[in-house]
């Protein structure tokens, strides 16, 4: 378990340098027993992602293949990975289970947190897969063999593109699943166990965006994004993803009953084609472009400033291009799976990256002297880290630029994709009024039974 206490601080290096990731919602208690559970669209990268969010040791199940993997095998069991024998990995091993089972009711007990993937499977599905009954075995099997009621947390990771360096993402932690009317099974029906698997459920739908089809996510980001410019942003990263789920789910209802979805999503579709050929974003049709001094702030951002900042990022570009290149023709040799291609990605940059940067100062150091070399090694990761930052600043305010010149100059053109956009934001704001309405009217609870019984 040597990498357990690093492995907080080592995830939120890593997923900071390869997406530009923010963390919102509750906290995960600091001390005592709690059990983590998490979607996992993102193979190997989804247990940083629980560890990042929780600021503390996790131990997490793992499938046993991986325990002998020859890539990311020490990784797993330097974190102190629990074994999980699967029927699809070897069905003469599924007996050890119960090994299993008491190894995580023990380390429970023993005021840890361990984290697990109900899915059971990583995919890169638009939506959570089935959950398997194992996290609610667990919690309710900690409480027969321990007396202790363990919380369970629901973290939840979103992609905007989860394989493209330097794409957002955002790791949420929901608030506790309520299971206090909730004891271990006497009778054996497994009721209490399909019960807090459904709960399980729930709270992790509330945390994730999850969609019929991968062809509605840049529909219902656009949507949140003009209703957003007409009637206020988000105030958080919680709130932003709670919208994207009311309108996934609102999408969703109505195309199954037909009631006016389609009409309204293909004339948002219409009106984000427009924008995207003018580069621009709902925002933008809100915002002045005649506030004073606008130019000159996306000018400011510009790396135009001194010749310093340009010289970092020449200098910078020249000595990473290499490793940035072998990087991705690794990933795209290794041929992986769509699930577990940042982590293919991720682990092949920790490895191409410091071998160049220690080559490079083993080279200066022979040419130029021991001192030089020191210095190149301290100091070529904060050029990496600096040249990355450059370059994603002249992107954004080459972007910024181009849409105040759009703005200023097509000012004939920009006035009816105003009232367009403010008569689409209506609707959409009646439709989803409609939509919260009609959930929030009462209904009868689904019965436990109705959901898929899989085993852990």
């Amino acid at each position: 378990m040597w990498l357990a206490p690093f492995l907080s601080r080592v995830a939120d290096v890593a997923l900071r340098v390869y997406y530009r990731l923010r963390r919102a919602g509750s906290e995960v208690p600091p001390t005592g027993p709690v059990l983590l559970v998490a979607n996992h669209p993102n193979s190997l990268l989804d247990p940083a992602m629980v560890a990042l969010a929780a600021r503390r040791p996790v131990r997490f199940l793992a499938k046993a293949p991986l325990f002998s993997d020859p890539l990311v095998g020490f990784l797993v069991r330097g974190a102190g990975s629990i074994p999980v024998y699967r029927k699809s990995d070897d069905p003469s091993q599924v007996g050890r289970n119960e090994e299993m089972f008491r190894a995580v009711h023990q380390a429970l007990a023993s005021g840890a947190a361990v984290g697990i993937f109900p899915e059971g499977l990583s995919h890169s599905d638009p939506s959570l897969a089935p959950l398997k009954t194992g996290a609610a075995r667990i919690a309710l099997g900690t409480l027969a063999a321990h007396d202790i009621r363990v919380p369970i947390v629901p973290i939840g990771s979103v992609f905007r593109d989860k394989n493209t360096f330097r794409s957002e993402a955002l790791v949420t932690v929901g608030r506790p699943v309520a299971w206090d009317d909730l004891s271990p099974d006497n009778g054996g029906d497994g009721h209490a166990v399909r019960e807090l698997t459904h709960r399980i459920d729930r709270a992790l739908r509330d945390v994730t965006v999850n969609l019929e089809r991968w062809e509605d996510a840049a529909l219902v980001e656009l949507a949140e994004a003009i209703y957003a410019a007409e009637f206020g942003k988000a105030t958080d990263a919680a709130e932003w993803v709670a919208r994207l789920r009311m309108t996934t789910e609102t999408l969703t209802h109505l195309r199954q009953s037909g009631d006016g979805s389609v009409p309204l999503a293909k004339d948002i579709s219409r009106h984000g084609r427009i924008l995207h050929r003018f580069g621009l974003r709902p925002q933008d049709l809100v915002d002045d472009p005649k506030r004073p001094g606008a130019l000159w702030w996306v000018l400011r951002r510009l790396p135009l400033g001194g010749v310093i900042p340009l010289v970092v990022l020449a200098v910078g570009t020249v000595v990473f291009f290499a490793p940035y290149r072998l990087t991705g023709l690794v990933e795209r040799r290794a041929r992986p799976r769509d699930d577990v291609r940042a982590t293919h990605k991720l682990l092949a940059g920790a490895i191409v990256f410091p071998l160049w940067i220690i080559t490079l100062s083993l080279l200066l150091g022979a040419a130029a002297g021991p001192v030089l070399g020191l210095v190149a090694l301290v100091g070529l990761p904060a050029l990496g880290l600096f040249t990355l930052g450059l370059h994603e600043q002249w992107r954004e305010a080459g972007v910024e630029a181009a849409r105040y010149v759009t703005l200023k100059r097509g000012r004939q053109m920009i006035e009816p994709l105003r009232e367009q956009q403010r008569e689409l934001a209506a609707r959409l704001k009646a439709v989803l009024e409609q939509e919260a309405r009609r959930a929030a009217e009462p209904r009868p609870m689904a019965h436990a039974s109705a959901l898929p019984h899989r085993e852990q």
